[in-house]
């Protein structure tokens, strides 16, 4: 009888997951010079959850505005290397996500931007019941402690995925350091190495010109 509800668990975990909340989430790579945005649908008094974070390119940092259907700037920074945003939509319509890497001469930015919009529906999911087997006794589930369960699920998945994109961020832009490191590393060995060649081949001129100055005879005619 257990396995009967199972598909029907998870059924609803679905249904209750798509009825709270519409997320995107996406990497998108901003060519130098060029702005990229993104969109999202929201109706009034819808909450909308914004998060970006630059991956890799230049200094990390990009230029983003977030506007409302009317045109109007809800949110702007510049060089900014992430951001999490949370604002209540005013109007109906489109809002538009877009980041610009204009300051940048030929580095790309490549960043992370997760849009979530709350959902509103005025009726729960339907989910229908199940046919015990003959002679069997009918079960009827908990549903509101099942949707609690469900929201628990939800909200800790969630926390999951944001600590996974912190450590993501944060891997990314270390192993760039490292790599920026090692760059600067092997120009300084190899600026090194000119340049003790070149003082080798600096002195062996300068001995040699030293003796040439002087001539074959010129230590003896110093002693008359």
């Amino acid at each position: 009888m257990i396995k009967a509800w199972i598909p029907l668990l998870l059924a609803a975990f679905f249904a209750l997951a798509a009825r709270h909340v519409a997320a995107t989430s996406v990497t998108m790579v901003v060519p130098a010079h060029e702005n990229s945005c993104l969109y999202a649908l929201a109706k009034p008094n819808q909450k909308i959850a914004f998060y970006f974070a630059v991956q890799s390119g230049g200094a990390f940092d990009i230029d983003y505005l977030v506007s409302d259907p009317e045109f109007n700037v809800v949110l702007s920074g510049e060089k900014d290397r992430q951001g999490d945003f949370v604002f209540v939509a005013q109007h109906k319509g489109e809002y538009s996500f877009c980041f610009s890497n204009g300051m940048s001469t030929f580095a790309e930015k490549t960043v992370d931007v997760e849009i979530s919009v709350e959902g509103e529906h005025l009726s729960r999911a339907k989910i229908p019941a199940a046919k015990p087997s003959p002679g069997a006794k009918a079960v009827t589930p908990n549903t509101a402690d099942l949707e609690e369960s469900m929201f628990r699920v939800s909200t800790q998945l969630s926390n999951y995925a944001h600590s996974q994109r912190a450590y993501r961020l944060r891997e990314n832009r270390n192993f760039a350091t490292v790599r920026s490191t090692e760059s600067r590393v092997w120009s300084f060995a190899l600026f090194e190495t000119v340049l003790i060649v070149a003082m080798s081949v600096l002195q062996v001129f300068a001995v040699r010109t030293f003796f040439k100055a002087r001539g074959p005879g010129a230590g003896a005619r110093g002693f008359l």
